[in-house]
């Protein structure tokens, strides 16, 4: 599998080419239709919440704990490789318990993650307003602090990994389309193979294609005669300006609580957004003016302050969510011996990048010994 073709340059995409691009032995093309991070990557506010989610085995918490692990070598790695600066909030993640909330539970989850060598602590009110002055919602009873998960600018962190995939050698087509593809007939396994894509009249020889598509794949995956349904769910956030934000001198991590969330940046600004709207029956999803001022009103519920803040801008961002089953998609599709899709993260895309991305790798590793 020398010829590797990757669709779709969002976060998992780029994450993919990076990964793979370390073995010299592939061929790698990665293909957008737009330019990298186009999609709901980069409209995403890039918080990656592993520690603090309530996932403690199997497959859900192996994809959060490896791709953790691996954003500390990664991040100063395409640092060094590219000199790209990648923005991320080092002060971790506070999420806020309203009234109703289950204290024992969160007790019992900062047990567990001591136990697997991660920090998180259970606050009180007092404790929390001690580290975060400016929350003073009146339903909230205390809070979660994780200092070991992270909020990455997804962005910058995209085009990071695309530049590092170049220096790596790898072929990236951007601002093109995949046409169609040309399968072959069933192999002796009975499965089918793609043995190229075409891209404006131009045919692309693949021994590998990987499906990164987010929304993109099912499409995709229906002119390859296997439609994999994804469905979007509508993200939306507003940059907001506020110059009299109080913290602490070494301490001004993200907020979320309730599905809102804040986003300390620089120069006083701050990223408000939440997952607002799923896609009615016919799978379209519309945005909703009146949505995007509950996510402000709830927000100011949560830091009054925030109330003499500056909308500067908003945008919104659909999430591509499986059907009927759980996020994310990492398989080969089925019936083709040389398709491997890697889609649908819905919420988790930034988070679960990296470990897709060595999953993906260890799928191919697992056929090239089976061959």
């Amino acid at each position: 599998m020398d010829k590797i073709v990757i669709i779709g340059a969002g976060i998992v995409g780029s994450a993919i080419a990076f990964e793979l691009s370390q073995d010299p032995q592939f061929n790698i093309t990665l293909i957008d239709k737009k330019a990298p991070a186009s999609g709901s990557s980069g409209a995403a506010l890039g918080l990656l919440m592993g520690v603090m989610s309530q996932k403690i085995k199997g497959r859900a918490w192996r994809l959060r704990e490896n791709s953790l692990t691996r954003y500390k070598t990664l991040l100063p790695e395409l640092k060094q490789l590219t000199g790209l600066e990648i923005p991320y909030n080092r002060h971790g993640i506070v999420k806020l318990l309203l009234a109703g909330d289950d204290l024992e539970k969160w007790r019992k989850l900062a047990e567990k993650r001591a136990e697997q060598g991660y920090r998180l602590k259970v606050w009180n009110r007092s404790q929390l307003q001690s580290f975060c002055p400016e929350v003073q919602g009146e339903e909230i009873i205390g809070a979660v602090s994780s200092p070991d998960d992270l909020q990455i600018n997804p962005t910058p962190l995209v085009e990071a990994l695309v530049e590092g995939a170049k220096i790596k050698g790898v072929k990236c087509i951007f601002g093109q389309k995949v046409d169609n593809f040309k399968i072959s007939s069933s192999n002796e396994d009975n499965k089918r193979v793609c043995e190229s894509l075409q891209v404006r009249g131009a045919s692309l020889d693949a021994d590998l294609v990987i499906v990164c598509g987010g929304l993109g794949s099912t499409p995709l995956t229906e002119e390859l005669g296997k439609t994999v349904k994804i469905k979007p769910v509508l993200g939306q956030a507003m940059v907001m300006s506020y110059d009299g934000w109080q913290k602490l001198p070494d301490f001004n991590p993200v907020i979320t609580g309730d599905d809102v969330h804040i986003v300390p940046l620089n120069d006083n600004r701050f990223w408000v957004g939440a997952t607002l709207e799923f896609a009615h029956e016919d799978g379209q999803v519309m945005e909703d003016k009146q949505l995007l001022t509950n996510l402000h009103q709830r927000a100011i519920a949560f830091c009054p302050a925030l109330k003499s803040a500056s909308i500067i801008s908003q945008w919104s961002g659909k999430r591509p969510r499986p059907e009927g089953r759980p996020a994310p998609i990492i398989e080969w599709l089925e019936g083709y011996d040389n398709v491997i899709l890697a889609t649908a993260h819905y919420r988790n895309g930034i988070l679960l990048a990296p470990a897709t991305a060595m999953e993906v790798k260890e799928l191919i590793m697992e056929r090239a010994k089976q061959t």
